[in-house]
């Protein structure tokens, strides 16, 4: 009987954890469609979406306020990065030149980068700090688009990207197929299963595959880091929400990943809420929580949401017609 409750321990300890979670809706003041959202700290969170919208909220998510980009009705921005109350940065996701960054302070929206390359498309934008920033793009020519950034998003450099395999791509899903650490580490994952990992931001990258599923609309949406080895990817393929996705961790940094257990769908945003010691990833059918790092996953939530941001203090989600929603622990 002993041995049987130590073998049960970890189990009972999840269903726990996950048993009386929740997201809880707020209002947003939108319908756009959300897929970018970024938390500065416990009261402060952006989030940005379809028709040029973008949004705020300083008080955690009790009031959000909704506004859109003049000029900007037909771009998606599926990135957002927050640096305060008053300053963040959007990328907009399309073909060519619908690929743009802009710079809002206050209330005042700038245009500030506008993709170069006709056939190229933007996935993603994330910053070290208020100055050092890294954006990734569709290949073109064979090659991930990388360019980085110095002074705020001002000014932006190419660099040479690293080849990719044929039809690989990044998902812009929700900002999070892009992730950076420390001063200068940066990781991405893509539709061919595989990361990319870069220690002098964004010059150069070594690669390393993993067993997920690949694909034109399969591989690994989104990935996080708990501290400098330990790190989570999920995805799974968007065709197919409610079909369980394999997750894949790593122990070294990025350099080997090994098979985790599997979500109860795709998803398309994983994070390590370090309050509650527990990573939360969400999809378009559904949330899951692990608090055994991605060896085993629980659903709590079967809401529709694209990406989720955490904080100290608090986690947000976003999704379709203008979702927004915090997290509520377990008791």
């Amino acid at each position: 009987m002993a041995a049987d409750a130590r073998r049960f321990t970890p189990i009972l300890l999840i269903a726990f954890a996950a048993s009386a979670q929740s997201w809880i809706p707020q209002e947003s003041g939108t319908t756009a469609s959300l897929r970018g959202v970024s938390a500065v700290d416990s009261k402060t969170v952006w989030a940005s979406g379809t028709k040029g919208a973008y949004l705020r909220t300083t008080d955690g998510g009790a009031t959000w306020h909704a506004a859109t980009v003049p000029g900007a009705a037909d771009l998606d921005f599926r990135a957002i990065r927050a640096f305060d109350e008053k300053t963040a940065i959007v990328l907009s996701a399309g073909p060519g030149e619908k690929s743009r960054v802009y710079k809002i302070a206050g209330d005042q929206a700038r245009l500030v980068f506008t993709n170069p390359d006709p056939k190229g498309f933007f996935d993603g934008l994330t910053f070290w700090d208020a100055s050092h920033g890294i954006l990734i793009g569709d290949p073109v020519d064979g090659r991930f688009v990388i360019f980085t950034t110095a002074d705020g998003g001002e000014s932006w450099k190419r660099q040479k990207g690293p080849s990719a395999l044929a039809n690989e791509g990044a998902f812009a899903a929700s900002n999070t197929c892009l992730i950076v650490r420390g001063a200068r580490e940066a990781w991405f994952g893509t539709g061919g299963a595989r990361v990319f990992h870069s220690l002098d931001g964004g010059e150069t990258w070594s690669v390393a595959r993993t067993a997920m599923p690949s694909g034109q609309s399969a591989g690994i949406f989104s990935l996080a880091f708990s501290d400098g080895r330990h790190g989570i990817a999920v995805g799974g393929d968007y065709t197919k929400p409610k079909e369980a996705a394999p997750v894949a961790i790593t122990n070294d940094g990025g350099k080997s990943w090994s098979a985790g257990g599997s979500t109860s769908g795709y998803r398309s945003g994983v994070a390590y809420f370090a309050d509650q010691k527990m990573w939360i990833a969400v999809g378009t059918s559904g949330s899951d929580v692990s608090v055994d790092d991605g060896r085993t996953w629980k659903s709590f939530d079967s809401g529709d949401y694209n990406a989720l941001t955490v904080a100290v203090g608090g986690a947000w989600v976003v999704g379709p017609r203008g979702a927004t929603a915090k997290f509520k622990p377990g008791e």
